[in-house]
């Protein structure tokens, strides 16, 4: 029976490339565990960025095929993308390995720390990053389990989605897609807001409410009405909407080109982003350091200098009066909000978009085609792409097609490219000076490689 963090000393994570598993895998080997896994991506004598990172900080790697799993291993990890079917996961049943998911292993670390964990169908990646940008400029020395790579980190050669700091404070996210999130018992829990995205609206204010119950302080973003709901206290809340009381307010948002200025409570910020969402996530990252003694004028002085996480608003540059970004959006509303955030930039942005399982996208059908028709400005276009296929049992039953058809009866400017390997031949044409070039989509891990390629190719 694994229940803490003392009972096992060599885990296997199975699925490690994925980055919510590497980013637990770095903390067990940053507490002195000795970390090894395998994953699909992984293949004898072929180069993979997130192995060779992983065996630097002394992680073993194997290909899927069982070898890497030994008489000493004394526990599996998987997620849920993991099926029963995986060879490891059979032979670890055969070994009698104690076999546990992901979030359990993240909650047996939360409860070893002092934990701030960050909830809301939107932005947690970001907020995180900032609070703990905010708490390591502090000085508090904090750690983090993130979703995505904090380019601070990055820089140091780190995948960059994990750190383990000699402080109390550790920052996670809480994620509520699959119900994990209420295996977490948060010293301060944060909430950013609720949209349907993965599950029905009812089933998220459940989850929701069980992870406020669990969580000792409780901060909510006001300015959003469902979330507004789980207050606890007004005083540690906060809004971004005039006439919505909190005790933490922000106002005067500004965006001039890639910079974005507001103010809370009356103090300045500056920052290297863009779109008000973005005001909103460091509004509650600031609300909780804070809340935890560190000055408003010290958040002011870490956010300043800023530097992101990966593929959130990634600029590449401008070619030809063509500036590309690359962006993590995949939900209705942050699909949305990274539309907008680009049109104080250029009078046209062209979005595409390549949505990820036919499940959820069949499932979002009606928000995505909603969310991006209301975000979208006369000149604006959005070109999608066919459905990233991970593999399972999957059925195909919706094709990306169907929104566009769905957008184009709205009246929109929308476009199907079922190969993403067509797209920059067929936009170019349309590709205008002075305009924005926005790529969306999650999961697929050769996003990456296909943001570059278009980059060079434009």
């Amino acid at each position: 029976m694994i229940s803490s963090l003392s009972d096992f000393q060599n885990p296997f994570f199975i699925g490690i490339a994925g980055s919510g598993m590497s980013a637990i895998a770095q903390y067990l080997k940053g507490i002195g565990k000795n970390v090894s896994g395998s994953d699909r991506f992984f293949a004898k004598d072929q180069y993979n960025e997130t192995q060779q990172k992983l065996e630097v900080e002394g992680i073993r790697c194997f290909v899927q095929n069982g070898e890497g799993i030994t008489k000493d291993t004394d526990l599996i990890v998987v997620s849920t993308a993991i099926e029963d079917t995986v060879v490891e996961v059979q032979k670890a049943k055969q070994l009698n390995i104690p076999i546990i998911k992901r979030s359990e292993l993240l909650a047996m670390i939360a409860a070893s720390k002092k934990t701030i964990a960050v909830a809301g169908t939107s932005g947690k990646s970001t907020t995180s990053a900032m609070l703990f940008d905010i708490l390591e400029y502090a000085g508090l020395d904090p750690s983090i389990i993130s979703g995505a790579g904090l380019i601070s980190l990055i820089k140091k050669g780190m995948i960059g989605n994990a750190k383990v700091g000699k402080g109390d404070l550790l920052v996670i996210e809480a994620d509520e897609s699959d119900g994990s999130i209420v295996q977490y018992k948060p010293e301060i829990g944060l909430l950013l807001n609720i949209d349907k995205d993965h599950q029905e609206i009812d089933e998220l204010m459940k989850l929701f409410g069980i992870f406020k119950n669990n969580s000792r302080y409780f901060s909510v973003n006001q300015s959003h009405p469902l979330s507004q709901k789980f207050s606890q206290d007004a005083q540690q809340d906060f809004s971004t909407q005039p006439g919505v009381y909190a005790g933490y307010i922000a106002t005067d948002f500004k965006q001039i080109g890639l910079k974005i200025n507001f103010k809370i409570n009356g103090t300045d910020f500056e920052m290297n982003l863009v779109g008000k969402h973005n005001m909103e996530n460091a509004l509650a990252a600031a609300t909780v350091a804070n809340g935890t003694g560190v000055s408003l004028e010290t958040c002011v002085a870490a956010l300043k200098d800023y530097e992101g996480i990966y593929r959130r608003h990634q600029v590449y540059g401008t070619k030809h009066g063509v500036m590309m970004i690359d962006d993590y959006a995949h939900n209705p509303v942050k699909c949305a909000a990274a539309i907008s955030a680009c049109q104080p930039i250029a009078p046209k942005v062209i979005a595409w978009f390549q949505p990820h399982g036919y499940k959820p996208t069949k499932f979002l059908r009606n928000e995505f085609v909603k969310e991006i028709a209301s975000a979208l400005r006369p000149g604006d276009e959005i070109w999608m792409s066919e459905i990233f296929y991970a593999g399972g049992t999957a059925v195909k039953d919706i094709s990306a097609g169907d929104l566009i058809n769905d957008l184009r009866a709205l009246g929109k400017s929308a476009f199907f490219t079922e190969n993403r390997n067509d797209f920059l031949t067929t936009v170019r044409p349309h590709l205008n000076g002075n305009c924005v070039l926005l790529l969306m989509g999650a999961r697929d891990p050769s996003l990456e490689k296909f943001a570059k390629q278009v980059w060079d190719d434009l």
